[in-house]
């Protein structure tokens, strides 16, 4: 809370980054607490960034930071991670106050990907560069002149996208919300819808003569950590945003990662062209589990949680320190390196060793796995300390220490209408709990055996201790979930 932009959201002062895990954690910690000041800022943090210059107001998706502390003036290079990790930050917004807005910025960061950064075989490239033709920014801005010329001068446009002759950066526009649209509807004394109308015409107009124009170059590798989070990204917004074509994405993305990051038999880090090339690092392992773990849940393939299953072994035996405490970032079978770092700390992305935290917990709790569980809880202790003296460094750590504080949960369904009332329970948002469908295969999921029915649906809720006695009543299931801080 100490480090709140109280004016324009987000946290600190210029150059200024998403801060998506900050954002998610304080969307949960109200969630936990009912602490208004921490739904309020994550808010005001995610509907300014939305309306800044770095958000792209014609074709979607976030740049990487912005130069300035109104989120104006974008650095604009734009990564598939900051992506992946805003779309679950918007979703969960979407999710807590059902306000449309952010299931737009979501619909749209998602186009934007699977446009410009999605490969012909489905996997996701890395970022778009700043520049185009020798100019930082100038596939992106306009000048007055351009402006005039592309829109005929469409004054409430101006207002709205903040256009002038002068420019707001470097003699050119940044394309930005100004005003609202309520304002503008006073201002002009127009209804809503025909200012909305107009500023989508006029988004149109702009989008189809920027495509016209060099387009930024593509980083074009594929790599698999930043691939898994965009997994994640979109399995997430089918939760949330209860739309079954994300999930379906996922799912497709999920198969090709499993079929292309293997080169004899060894997981890689790296995919351009058909080629899968270098191991596998921690931070590959751990998105990958959790990604298939999420995917599990979401879709009802358990499938996914043995695989996930076998690549902790896989990680345990190449990455654990010698005193089973945290994880190295590199294999014990990569000779090439003269020491081994630990990854802890949160850079552009989370801590990788944060996500395997919280992969042991889960999967411990899956898999019946003692060990594992008491491994990731053993994990997340220790790095308290430093989530509680600085939190924007260790965010990743924070969301999910205040989930084991919680209560990491699952809820195991059985019955004939086992996959709705999982619909049901999604739709009220439990961010600590994960369901799985308890199905009828002969090889079950450890924490499901025994639990699979044909007959009226019974809910098994467990913690990192057990498994309460079944039920069928929805209500009492809500009550269950609902643990708080």
């Amino acid at each position: 809370k100490n480090g709140f932009d109280e004016e324009y959201g987000g946290f600190g002062g210029a150059p200024k980054f998403p801060a998506a895990m900050s954002i998610i954690y304080l969307l949960e910690h109200y969630h936990f607490t009912g602490y208004e000041p921490a739904l309020q800022h994550a808010l005001k943090s995610l509907d300014c960034m939305a309306a800044g210059g770095i958000y792209d107001q014609l074709g979607g998706g976030f740049a990487r930071y912005s130069t300035d502390v109104r989120w104006l003036a974008p650095h604009f290079e734009k990564m598939l991670y900051d992506n992946a990790l805003l779309v679950m930050a918007y979703a969960e917004a979407y999710r807590v106050t059902n306000d449309e807005k952010y299931k737009q910025v979501v619909r749209e960061t998602i186009e934007f990907v699977n446009r410009e950064l999605q490969s012909p075989e489905g996997g996701f490239y890395c970022a778009l560069d700043a520049d185009s033709e020798g100019e930082e920014g100038k596939y992106y801005t306009f000048t007055w002149q351009q402006w005039l010329e592309i829109t005929g001068g469409n004054p409430i446009a101006e207002r709205y996208f903040g256009v002038n002759e002068k420019g707001n950066w470097e003699g050119t526009n940044i394309l930005h919300e100004a005003i609202g649209i309520t304002m503008l509807a006073k201002e002009y004394s127009l209804e809503q819808d025909e200012i909305t109308r107009q500023i989508i015409e006029v988004k149109k107009s702009l989008l189809k003569a920027r495509q016209q124009r060099i387009r930024p170059a593509t980083d074009n590798k594929c790599l698999l950590s930043w691939n898994a989070m965009m997994n994640m990204a979109l399995s997430r917004a089918g939760v949330l945003l209860e739309d079954e074509s994300y999930i379906e994405q996922s799912q497709q993305h999920m198969q090709w990662m499993v079929q292309s990051y293997y080169s004899g038999g060894t997981l890689m880090h790296t995919w351009k062209g058909g080629v899968a090339r270098i191991d596998a690092k921690l931070d590959d392992y751990a998105w990958l589990i959790a990604a298939m773990l999420q995917l599990a849940s979401v879709s009802g393939d358990n499938g996914l949680v043995f695989k996930a299953n076998e690549l902790m072994k896989t990680t345990e035996e190449g990455f654990l320190h010698e005193n089973k405490s945290f994880f190295y970032f590199s294999s014990v079978h990569q000779k090439d390196i003269p020491v081994r770092k630990t990854d802890l700390y949160d850079g552009s992305v989370p801590s990788a060793n944060s996500i395997m935290a919280s992969n042991l917990v889960l999967l411990g709790m899956l898999m019946e796995r003692t060990d594992w569980l008491e491994q990731g809880q053993y994990i997340l202790r220790q790095m308290q300390g430093a989530a509680c003296r600085y939190a924007t460094s260790y965010a990743s750590w924070a969301v999910y220490g205040q989930k084991m504080a919680a209560g990491f949960k699952t809820a195991v369904v059985a019955g004939i209408s086992a996959n709705e009332a999982i619909r049901q329970l999604r739709v009220m948002h439990y961010p600590d709990a994960y369901f799985f469908v308890a199905g009828d295969s002969a090889i079950q999921v450890p924490v499901m055996a025994g639990k699979y029915s044909n007959g009226a649906v019974k809910v098994y809720i467990c913690d990192v201790e057990s498994c309460k006695q079944p039920t069928g009543d929805m209500n009492l299931v809500a009550e269950m979930l609902k643990n708080k801080l």
